[in-house]
């Protein structure tokens, strides 16, 4: 099989390939009932401007996982590989 070039996945590859089946392996999340993908959690922030409101934009997570229907333990989101390992960047150095 020839060596996968991991740099060219997209983040939905890269679910696929590698986050899903490491979620389903060892029986650890029930992928039907415990693990939900491509959700919305927010509706996005309101904006008022005088008398008009508009919503800001969604939040959204590759992944949602949860111990009973309707309590999500955690939220997931994947990058494609180009970006580095680790933490977020948010332009902090430490």
């Amino acid at each position: 099989m020839p060596e996968l070039n991991k740099k060219a996945l997209s983040e939905r590859d890269i679910c696929t390939k590698f986050i899903t089946p490491a979620l389903a392996a060892g029986n650890k999340w029930d992928l039907m009932n415990q693990v939900r993908e491509e959700v919305s959690f927010t509706k996005g922030r309101v904006i008022v401007r005088g008398k008009i409101s508009i919503r800001g934009e969604p939040k959204r997570a590759d992944y949602v996982l949860s111990d009973k229907p309707g309590l999500p333990l955690a939220v997931g989101k994947t990058k494609d590989n180009s970006h580095h390992d680790g933490l977020r960047d948010n332009g902090h150095t430490t």
